[in-house]
């Protein structure tokens, strides 16, 4: 089927005089955009697929990209620091197509109702059964954030995710927020679930006591003939950006001199590839592509950016490839090399957009999630609410969805300012569409959700915003942790990144006053990393929201973003003035 624009108007408004519905015409719409999209040739004889970030996704949803992630100094211009117009230019991605719409938030809700949801495992299923069709031997790399991020995910305690990743194939998979449901769980599920199935690898994660390591830190696969190291490389701030006592035991960090001793010993044992699987973030990847010799790829994760084009870095071993595969379950990179005399001589990259409309849905997959979805699908379903603007949450500062979660915990709690973590996971709500319990604890489902409401000082207020901001801009991605910038309620404050340390958060007023160091606040936030907060008796910052969502009368206006005036670092590719 291939539409012409004249066609296209002919179906929609054929289909408005048959009482045809948006639905209807997304889905005959992306069955014309899906010609060729997913017809990619194979290429050499070495093959990889990747998901990342899923967040325990099993269904379509709906996901904007950011409009502003900003890229500084020697990153400025580069991927992954570029939104809508500058992406799509750099990648060569022509505007208004089903590409440019999964890559960006350009004509988010128009765009959105053209070409439908993206993602859900059952369709994903369809297209990695595809990709392995046409690539014999191909792996399928599973980079972590895979059990958290829903409510069935939170209430099976990430069984349901670790069902459906088996159906789905995957062979190897590292790890980040899977730490957070505890270390006897990930043993168990590893221990069992995964026995002789799929191989979780973490070349990073040590013992506190003695430093062993706590998983194994590659595994070799042979792939038609040629052997395959797969290293993993866990999320190295885990017990800084989540709670310390849920792996109390482990020790994390770069370690980019083990990194290279595993490479050495990968090579040694006759590995003619090696890749790594990251849970990084894709600036740190960089770095360590520079900095380890003998990748020749590098598959990341965490900061969750879809980059349709691979980057190239030169170290001192050669060259290393670098990818970043988004989030969601809303891509699939496909990664093919030609490898002869025991070495990678070519590759190709191509990160496919998984759109519900496009690829049916895979009968078994789909037969599983609603098996898992069953016991709480009325519990899901049901409507809090209507919202009248879109409701998202992925960009550097602010999302309206963030700002509905400020809104609300300010309101309930009766606080002046109210923070909320600069999580990039969540779903995205289009206009007029019910905001049900699901899309709440899409937003909120960790295990450490509490609501929290404190006195804080003007000069700790500054620091909080300092710390999150250096863990955001500060230079060297090292120092990076991956998140966005702690989301702010009732604050009003101006941020210059390319400041140093201290120096970036400035002008600080609420109702307009200035805020003054020695002042007490009434401050209001969820999720905290401090131990106490679990017995402190602090309700679920889903209860908190759901009960202010049911007393605003069946709808909810738009949400007016609450963001920082930028003072540096502007005009910037990574940086749209359209929202968060």
């Amino acid at each position: 089927m291939n539409l012409t624009k004249r066609e296209f108007m002919q179906v929609l408004g054929a289909g408005t005089m048959a009482g045809m519905g948006l639905g209807r015409y997304a889905e005959a719409e992306a069955a014309a955009a899906a010609g060729g999209l997913y017809d990619i040739a194979r290429f050499g004889n070495v093959s990889f697929l990747h998901m990342t970030d899923c967040h325990a996704q099993l269904t379509p949803i709906y996901f904007r990209e950011p409009s502003i992630n900003l890229g500084l100094g020697s990153m400025k211009g580069q991927l992954p620091h570029l939104v809508g117009e500058h992406l799509l230019k750099f990648a060569k991605v022509r505007p208004g197509t089903a590409e440019a719409h999964a890559l960006t938030y350009l004509d988010y809700e128009k765009a959105a109702l053209r070409y439908g949801k993206v993602g859900g495992f059952a369709h994903l299923s369809t297209l990695v059964k595809r990709m392995k069709a046409s690539r014999p031997g191909a792996l399928l790399l599973d980079g972590g954030d895979t059990w958290q991020g829903s409510g069935t995910s939170l209430w099976t305690n990430g069984q349901d995710m670790v069902d459906a990743c088996k159906l789905l194939g995957v062979d190897i998979m590292t790890g980040h927020w899977e730490f957070t449901l505890g270390m006897e769980r990930v043993k168990e599920i590893i221990e069992k679930d995964f026995k002789g199935k799929i191989d979780f690898v973490a070349q990073n994660v040590k013992t506190n006591d003695f430093g062993d390591p706590v998983f194994p830190p590659y595994v070799i696969r042979e792939i038609n003939g040629v052997p395959c190291a797969i290293i993993g490389q866990a999320f190295p701030y885990t017990p800084i950006a989540n709670p310390r006592y849920m792996v109390a035991d482990w020790a994390f960090g770069i370690q980019d001199e083990n990194m290279q001793k595993m490479v050495d010993e990968a090579r040694g044992k006759g590995a003619q590839v090696v890749v790594v699987l990251s849970h990084n973030g894709m600036d740190v990847d960089l770095k360590m592509a520079s900095r380890v010799s003998g990748i020749d790829a590098i598959m990341g994760g965490h900061t969750h950016d879809g980059v349709p084009v691979a980057s190239i870095v030169v170290n001192k071993g050669g060259k290393t490839i670098v990818t970043n595969a988004g989030s969601n379950s809303k891509f699939l990179g496909v990664l093919d090399f030609e490898v002869k005399d025991k070495k990678v001589m070519d590759f190709r990259y191509k990160l496919l957009p998984v759109f519900a409309n496009m690829l049916p849905a895979d009968a078994e997959m789909n037969a599983l999630i609603t098996k898992i979805r069953a016991p709480y699908a009325a519990k899901l379903s049901e409507k809090l609410a209507v919202t009248e603007g879109t409701l998202y949450r992925r960009g550097n500062f602010n999302g309206t969805g963030d700002q509905l979660l400020l809104d609300a915990l300010m309101d309930v709690q009766g606080a002046e300012i109210a923070f909320s973590p600069g999580f990039r996971w969540g779903t995205t709500l289009l206009t007029g569409q019910a905001i049900t319990r699901e899309w709440l604890m899409d937003m909120t489902a960790t295990t450490y959700s509490y609501a929290t409401v404190s006195e804080m000082s003007g000069e700790t207020i500054k620091t909080v915003l300092e710390d999150v901001c250096d863990n955001l801009f500060n230079p060297d991605p090292y120092y990076q942790q991956g998140g966005d910038m702690v989301r702010v309620g009732g604050l009003q404050y101006s941020c210059n990144p390319i400041e140093t340390m201290g120096k970036r958060i400035t002008d600080m007023r609420l109702n307009g006053k200035p805020i003054e160091a020695g002042k007490k606040y009434k401050v209001a936030g969820w999720a905290p990393v401090a131990e106490e907060a679990r017995t402190a008796g602090n309700p679920q910052v889903w209860d908190l929201v759901e009960t202010w969502l049911k007393a605003k009368g069946g709808k909810v206006g738009p949400r007016k973003l609450n963001t920082p005036k930028i003072t540096g670092g502007l005009p910037n590719p990574g940086y749209a003035a359209t929202g968060g």
